[in-house]
C-alpha cells in the first residue's frame, strides 16, 4: 500500500505497510455505518449552504503543520465544539488537523476521532458538502475504499469543479486496482488544480507504470509546490522523493531527502524508517537495527517489527528474530480484520501459517485487485505449492508495468518454478 499525499489542503492518506495500525481505526470508525446508507444511496440529500470554515492547517492564516501547530488547531477546535456542539465548521477543521496528525505520528487514533467528529456533524447535516467531502478522506484512511469512492462520487456530483473529489476517487480506485479509472481521475484533478497533491498523484501513477524517473520529476514538482507553512507536507514529499531515489539506488540523494524531511519535521516516522532502509542498502545492518529499534518504541508496526526480525535472522539470532516476527503478527491484528495483503505477504515470506496467509490474501483479494494485493496472493499460493494459481495472480500483479524490485523478484521465482514443473527449463 502506497502512502498518499494530502487531498487538496492537507488531509492525510494511508501510510504504507499498515504503519498506522488501520485495523484499530476501522473498529473505532464503526459508528460511521449509521450514516453511510443515506449518504451513498440513490437518493441525493439536500445540499446545504457552503460553510465559511477558514483556512486549514498549513495554509496562510492558520497554524503551521508542526507538532505544536497541529495540536494548537486541535485544541482550538475542541474548545469551539464544546462551546457550540453544532459548529460544523469547527468539526471540519478539527477532522482536518486530526487526520494530518495521524500521518505525522503514525498513530491511527487521531483519525479515528476525526471519523467520530464528522459523523456526529453528518447526523445533523447530512447534505453538508464540506463535511461530506472530508468523509471521503476519512474512509481512505480506514481502507474503506468502496465507501470512499461512493462518497467521492457523490461529492463530485455536488461540486464537479472541486479537484479534491477527483483525488479521493482516484486514490480509492488505485487501491481497488481500477487503474484506468484512477488515472483518469488524476488527470481531471491536474486539469482543475495542478497543485502539490495532484503532482504527487501523477508521480505515483508513473511509478506504477514503471516510469521511476518520471515519477521522481513529478514528486519534485510536488515538493516545490508545497506551502512554506506546511512542514509536515514538506517532510512527506521529501520522504517520497527519497524513496524514489532509493529505488534508483541513488543512496546519497536518498539520504539528503530523508535528512531534509527530518530537518523540517523532527522525528518524522517515515523519514526515520527511510534512513534505516538506506543503512540496509549500504550494508550497515547494525546501524539500521539501532534506527529500527528506536523507532519501534515510538511507532510499533508490522513493517518495523518484521524488518528487525529479518536483521536478527541474518545474525543467526533465532530467538530474537522469532520474538519480533511474533510481534509483527500481533501488531497486524487478527487475520479476519485485514484490509490489505501485508500480513499475508509477511507470513508467506517467512513460511509462517501458510494456510492462514492464503486465507487472508484471498479474502483481501476478493474486495480489491490492486497489484500489491495480487502479489501477496501470488506469494501465499507459491509458498503453499499452488503454482498455477500463484502464476495467474503474479501475472495480474505485473499488469501495470511496475518496476518494484521485490514484486519482480517474487514474480521471477514463481515463473521459474512453473517452468521447472512444466519441464520447459
Amino acid at each position: 500500500m502506497k502512502s498518499r499525499p494530502p487531498v487538496g489542503s492537507g488531509v492525510s492518506r494511508t501510510i504504507p505497510n499498515a504503519a498506522l495500525g488501520w485495523v484499530a481505526l476501522t473498529i473505532v470508525a464503526a459508528t460511521a455505518a449509521a450514516v453511510v446508507p443515506h449518504l451513498i444511496s440513490g437518493a441525493r440529500p439536500r445540499q446545504e449552504a457552503p460553510l465559511r470554515i477558514g483556512p486549514t492547517v498549513g495554509m496562510p492564516g492558520a497554524p503551521p503543520t508542526t507538532t505544536s501547530g497541529l495540536q494548537q488547531r486541535i485544541d482550538e477546535m475542541d474548545r469551539r465544539l464544546r462551546a457550540t456542539p453544532d459548529d460544523t465548521g469547527a468539526a471540519v477543521l478539527l477532522a482536518d488537523a486530526l487526520l494530518r496528525q495521524a500521518r505525522a505520528t503514525n498513530d491511527g487514533r487521531p483519525a479515528g476521532r476525526a471519523s467520530e467528529v464528522l459523523n456526529a456533524a453528518l447526523k445533523e447535516h447530512p447534505g453538508q458538502y464540506d463535511v461530506l467531502r472530508m468523509l471521503g478522506a476519512i474512509y481512505l484512511s480506514q481502507h474503506r475504499f468502496r465507501e470512499a469512492l461512493a462518497v467521492g462520487r457523490r461529492s463530485r456530483d455536488l461540486r464537479p469543479d472541486d479537484a479534491w473529489n477527483y483525488g479521493v476517487m482516484g486514490d480509492a480506485q488505485i487501491e481497488l486496482g481500477e487503474y484506468s479509472e484512477a488515472f483518469d481521475a488524476f488527470d481531471k484533478m491536474m486539469g482543475l488544480r495542478p497543485n502539490a497533491a495532484a503532482y504527487a498523484r501523477v508521480a505515483y501513477a508513473r511509478e506504477l507504470r514503471g516510469d521511476v524517473t518520471g515519477a521522481l520529476d513529478a514528486m519534485q514538482m510536488a515538493a516545490k509546490a508545497t506551502a512554506p507553512n506546511d512542514p509536515e507536507a514538506q517532510a512527506w514529499y521529501a520522504v517520497q522523493t527519497g524513496e524514489l531515489y532509493l529505488k534508483m539506488h541513488r543512496w546519497d540523494d536518498a539520504d539528503r531527502e530523508y535528512r531534509r524531511a527530518l530537518f523540517v519535521f523532527p522525528n518524522y516516522p517515515l523519514a526515520v524508517t527511510g534512513q534505516g532502509k538506506l543503512r540496509v542498502a549500504r550494508g550497515d545492518r547494525d546501524g539500521a537495527l539501532t534506527i529500527y529499534l528506536e523507532q519501534l518504541k515510538r511507532t510499533p508496526t508490522l513493517d518495523l517489527a518484521a524488518r528487525i526480525g529479518d536483521l536478527y535472522a541474518e545474525r543467526g539470532d533465532a530467538a530474537q528474530s522469532a520474538h519480533y516476527y511474533q510481534l509483527a503478527e500481533d501488531l497486524a491484528g487478527p487475520g479476519v480484520a485485514q484490509t490489505e495483503g501485508n500480513l499475508a505477504l509477511f507470513l508467506a515470506d517467512h513460511d509462517r501459517k501458510l494456510s492462514e496467509a492464503v486465507q487472508i490474501a484471498e479474502t483481501v483479494a476478493a474486495a480489491r485487485h490492486d497489484i500489491f494485493t495480487e502479489d501477496a496472493l501470488a506469494w501465499a499460493y507459491y509458498k503453499s505449492g499452488r503454482l498455477d494459481e500463484a502464476y495467474a495472480a503474479s501475472q495480474r500483479a505485473l499488469r501495470t508495468g511496475t518496476r518494484d524490485e521485490a514484486l519482480l523478484s517474487r514474480a521471477a521465482r514463481i515463473r521459474a518454478a512453473v517452468e521447472r514443473q512444466s519441464g520447459t527449463r
